[in-house]
């Protein structure tokens, strides 16, 4: 490998090619539902170039690859937006067929500033508020995802995959092993995948669905952990694939199962002496950690919307389904919203248990970081710690992704956080899908009210 930039490729990468040509280079970007886009070139021009264009109107694209109202306007001006590697992000496609590396770029307008609007901008610019403050927010994301059989007819319910046994996986086996190794081949593949782009699983486990797992990553910088969910989710798709099964990531796929979370885990420490500001010199819990969780309990039901990003994901918040229904908060208990897991002083957290998997990972944890930061600024209480079952409780979160885009669009503490441009363009977007849902008729209407009403 000639090219000098070759030569500053992260350790992972650098081994990765080692001894061999690099073939192409993966040059993306994750749009508003965490796809990745973008152009693959080939290395030798990419060596050759300091960045490309994309037009901005891909953040406007809705799931079904419609455009969201702005971008059909007649006004609208469909500009370049100049896309910029972060070399660091630099990691191999190891299932590809030739040798060739992923990049993810950072978008810019043509006077040199971030995209308001671009998800991993987004992030970045909560991040800094924190560091501004003198701290450095850390937060452990988890990944639940069912692997199920494949599934080419939309009027066909999702089934899960068949295991190695040759019987189809089975439900309520949460940490079995046995069940684990049914999926074998395809974990094994996860793990190969992982290592050679250089990411470090922290566990993989049995979830309660049928053919539901579980994979933990990690504590550490919220952007480079978004960077390796999103990575992660086009890992376990393409091994998933090739044992003819699909990995999916929607927050309910399967009726009458569990859903598929992606808890987030936050502390957050003091630039200056490295400590956890959630503990005290003694140890003992402080004013900023009862804030932290009073930001989530006051903001969280406008950031649902960004949590819970399709109709489908409020299918999730069902009582006694391992999801959560409010925002009541508690010590080592999951059927609360939000949940403080045992821990030492120095590694005291809080868990966020509303975004769902379906959500895109910057945004998702943009989100929440937002919450316990305007509860961090505003010395929010929270209420009195849950003791008990919470599912006994009422919901106080939004049922529907119409009302919780309703939230969202009044949220203006929330905007200023994330940024009023991309608080107008994620509106857009969504109620353009929201829209687009409500004209598809569906079975159950057909079964139950074409004959009945």
């Amino acid at each position: 490998m000639s090219s000098e930039w070759t030569a500053n490729l992260p350790e992972a990468a650098a081994a990765y090619l080692e001894g061999r040509r690099l073939d192409e280079v993966e040059c993306i970007i994750s749009d508003l539902p965490g796809i990745a886009r973008g152009k693959a070139v080939p290395a030798s021009k990419f060596a050759r170039q300091a960045y490309f264009h994309l037009p901005d109107s891909i953040f406007f694209q809705t799931i079904t690859g419609e455009w969201g109202e702005a971008a059909g306007e007649e006004g609208f001006i469909e500009r370049d937006m100049i896309l910029k590697p972060d070399m660091s992000t630099a990691s191999a496609a190891p299932w590809t067929g030739d040798w060739t590396l992923q990049i993810i770029h950072d978008a810019y307008d043509r006077h040199g500033d971030p995209i308001e609007y671009a998800p991993r901008n987004v992030l970045k610019r909560v991040v800094k508020l924190y560091e501004e403050q003198g701290w450095e927010p850390i937060v452990a994301p988890e990944m639940e995802f069912f692997i199920v059989a494949r599934n080419l007819d939309p009027a066909k319910d999702i089934e899960p995959m068949m295991g190695r046994s040759g019987r189809p996986a089975a439900a309520r086996q949460a940490y079995s092993m046995t069940a684990v190794d049914e999926f074998g081949p395809v974990i094994d593949d996860i793990y190969d995948f992982a290592e050679a782009q250089g990411f470090e699983i922290d566990g993989i486990t049995q979830e309660g669905g049928a053919g539901q797992l579980e994979i933990n990553l990690r504590h550490g910088d919220p952007v480079k952990l978004a960077d390796e969910v999103f990575y992660f989710k086009r890992l376990i798709r393409e091994a998933a694939l090739r044992h003819d099964c699909f990995a999916t990531f929607m927050a309910k796929p399967i009726a009458d199962e569990p859903g598929s979370a992606m808890h987030i885990h936050h502390s957050v420490m003091d630039k200056e002496t490295g400590r956890n500001i959630f503990s005290g010199p003694q140890g003992g819990e402080t004013d900023a950690f009862y804030h932290f969780i009073g930001g989530l309990q006051t903001h969280l039901p406008a950031a649902v919307a960004v949590m819970a990003p399709y109709v489908n994901s409020y299918r999730r918040y069902v009582r006694d389904h391992a999801a959560p229904i409010n925002l009541e908060w508690g010590r080592d208990n999951r059927t609360t919203g939000i949940r403080i897991p045992l821990s030492g002083p120095e590694s005291r957290r809080v868990e966020n248990r509303l975004a769902g998997m379906d959500c895109n990972p910057y945004l998702g944890i943009a989100a929440s970081l937002a919450c316990g930061y305007l509860g961090l600024m505003e010395e929010r209480r929270p209420s009195k710690q849950f003791r008990g079952d919470a599912y006994e409780g009422e919901g106080d979160i939004p049922r529907v992704l119409g009302s919780a885009l309703e939230l969202w669009d009044e949220a203006e503490a929330l905007h200023q956080v994330m940024g009023p441009d991309f608080a107008r363009v994620y509106s857009i977007v969504k109620r353009a899908e929201y829209e687009e849902f409500l004209s598809v008729i569906s079975p159950w209407e057909r079964e139950h009210l074409l004959l009945n009403v």
